[in-house]
């Protein structure tokens, strides 16, 4: 039944085709009759110009007098680039720097308000004392007084008056001396108790006075910080506002250099330019896209958790615990969390704090999360307590040479100028970190570049 349906429908194909060739052949007839009859009458597309080959030749030099111009600027660009970077770099460094002092300076009145208090006890303790030795010197007097007016120790007369015998006499009057001699001996102690309560008195105000003299030097550290920072944080953003003009200068070039190409090569040049175009479009959409996906997951974070907790993935944050993979797994469950400068501590995330510059400008005192040291502490806080300064824990462990590093140990990036900037090595070449203001907890390949030559060991 099939094969007979097949050849069936074969034979209707051969007489389908025989009628499709009467077609095209009347179609024809009817075409060159068309053609024969109104000479124009069929709309043909007119022919493309065809330049003189000193048009082409100067198309050509215009061209790649722009092309010399965009390479121009690419390099220049390039530059101002690397400029960029190493001015983030001391941003970074001059906020790490800020962040010490922040730390210094909250040592320091620690410090102050601690010895203001031993002050304040020591000057009640010899307040005290001196009270104490008044009233021991009154009733010395009182003593003394009546013993001079009885002409001997108090109750004297009635003592020997009263004696039934010599040896009776003789220990009453030896118990009596003893009396006045204990007074005068309790004064004396009081004397010297108050004495060295006087010397504690001054010994805290000398502790007072260095720790108000470092509360002072800490505050002054913290201003020159500040200002550090500002400085540096100017010569970024004029940095980058060089580079945006550059950048729309470079585009501009482009652009022109992009119609002199066209100009030269056509339509299939352009559609190769519009090809590239699409692909760099659909690079950026899927960036965009993963970008609002990693925001999403963020927003659905805090959504689920309160302001110093959760994780990105919305599930409990692992207990923090002493093992290399306890530490990789806290620090782990942080990835997408948003970077929030000065934010984070041994119990998760936190609200940022301001820095009066590039944290402020992202917004970082309004979002919950992690900066570089503050992710640290974090991962950390099974095993030790960190400082919020990433060139103290740069210290805070062994510290191995990088050929040696291994997953769990700390690697930071910094330079003559100090720390700026820590990551936590998973090992095979990838870390975790907090990266800086804009950008979200994540897993990167380890940068070489302006490492330091040593990683620090918290475990092992």
């Amino acid at each position: 039944m099939k094969a007979r349906r097949g050849r069936s429908g074969t034979a209707g194909a051969l007489v389908r085709g025989a009628g499709a060739r009467r077609g095209l052949t009347v179609a024809t007839v009817a075409l060159v009759a068309l053609l024969g009859a109104t000479g124009t009458g069929l709309a043909v597309p007119p022919p493309p110009p065809n330049p003189s080959d000193s048009a082409i030749t100067d198309a050509k030099g215009d061209a790649n007098a722009k092309a010399g111009e965009v390479g121009r600027l690419t390099n220049q660009l390039a530059q101002a680039e690397q400029k960029l970077s190493s001015l983030q770099d001391d941003v970074e460094l001059k906020q790490e720097q800020a962040m010490k002092a922040l730390v210094d300076l909250q040592t320091a009145q620690d410090e102050a308000t601690q010895a203001q208090n031993d002050a304040k006890s020591a000057r009640q303790e010899a307040d005290a004392a001196v009270g104490a030795i008044e009233k021991a010197r009154a009733d010395a007097k009182k003593f003394a007084a009546a013993s001079f007016e009885q002409g001997s120790t108090i109750g004297s007369v009635s003592a020997y008056l009263t004696s039934d015998s010599p040896k009776d006499l003789l220990a009453r009057a030896q118990l009596l001396n003893a009396i006045g001699g204990s007074r005068l001996n309790a004064m004396d102690r009081l004397q010297q108790a108050q004495t060295e309560k006087a010397n504690k008195d001054s010994a805290a105000r000398k502790a007072l006075e260095l720790a108000q003299q470092k509360q002072d030097a800490a505050t002054r550290a913290k201003g020159t910080a500040d200002s550090a920072q500002s400085a540096a944080v100017s010569a970024q953003q004029a940095q980058a506002a060089q580079n945006t003009q550059l950048e729309a200068n470079k585009n501009s070039v482009e652009q022109q250099l992009y119609a002199a190409q066209a100009k030269v090569n056509g339509l299939q040049g352009q559609r190769q330019r519009y090809q590239d175009w699409v692909a760099q479009k659909q690079r950026e959409d899927e960036e965009r896209a993963r970008q609002a996906a990693l925001r999403a997951a963020a927003a659905n974070n805090n959504n689920g958790g309160d302001d110093n907790g959760g994780g990105s993935s919305g599930r409990p944050s692992p207990a923090a615990g002493s093992s290399i993979e306890a530490v990789i797994a806290r620090a782990l469950s942080k990835v997408g969390m948003p970077y929030a400068w000065g934010g984070g501590n041994g119990s998760g995330p936190t609200r940022g704090i301001r820095d009066g510059g590039v944290a402020d400008s992202y917004g970082d005192y309004r979002k919950i999360g992690f900066d570089c040291s503050g992710l640290m502490i974090y991962a950390f806080a099974g095993v030790q307590g960190l400082s919020h300064y990433s060139g103290y824990q740069y210290t805070s462990g062994r510290r191995v040479p990088l050929s040696q590093m291994r997953r769990g140990d700390m690697l930071f990036w910094g330079g003559s100028g100090g720390i700026h900037h820590v990551a936590l090595y998973l090992g095979n070449g990838q870390m975790v970190e907090a990266p800086q203001s804009g950008s979200y907890v994540r897993v990167a390949p380890v940068r070489y570049g302006g490492i330091m030559p040593y990683a620090t060991r918290l475990i092992g």
